[in-house]
Order: structure tokens, then sequence, then C-alpha cells
């Protein structure tokens, strides 16, 4: 029964819209003036991110990684804790995908 219907998925294409997951890590924590401070450790997919941007509670602030490198460190302009702060890379195939995702 299983079998079939992974087999009717393919034959008729209802497996056409999935997105592959990208893999970029980064790692995040708070300095001691209360702002988030991101580092990128890498990835398969690194090379192919054309920037990051970051929002804080759901509002989208702006880049803070452009043609982002292993090692490479940057941090928010305003306190961030209490908040809800997410990082979101842009692909250069068009795709998109949260990258950290973290209240602080």
């Amino acid at each position: 029964m299983i079998l079939a219907a992974v087999i009717a998925a393919f034959v008729f294409g209802m497996t056409g819209n999935m997105q592959t997951q990208k893999n970029v890590a980064i790692t995040g924590g708070i300095n001691s003036t209360g702002h988030a401070v991101f580092t990128v450790q890498g990835g398969a997919d690194l090379g192919s991110v054309n920037y990051i941007n970051y929002m804080v509670d759901n509002n989208e602030i702006g880049k803070i990684f452009e043609n982002a490198t292993v090692g490479q460190e940057n941090g928010t302009g305003e306190a961030v804790n209490g908040k809800h702060v997410k990082l979101i890379g842009y692909f250069n195939d068009g795709s998109q995908q949260i990258l950290f995702d973290r209240q602080f």
C-alpha cells in the first residue's frame, strides 16, 4: 500500500514542489551590552549564499552578512535581550532559508 502511494506520487508529479534543505551553520550568542553576535561556521552551501538578513521580533532589519566566509563575525545594531532573532539566508538559486532562530 505504501509502495503504491510512493510510486503514484512520482508518476503524477506530486513531489515536484519539494525544496532541498541548504547546509549553512551559524552560531550566535549575546554579549555584555545585550547585542547578538553571530559567527559563520561553514557548511556545504555557504558559497551559494548571496547575503544573510536578520529579523528581530518578525521585523526584517537588514543585511548582517554579505558574501559570508567561515569565521566571519557580526552583530546586531540593537540590544536583543528578550527578543526573537532570526537569520535568513538568500541563495543564488533564488531560494531563502532560516539559518538561525532563537529567543534571547
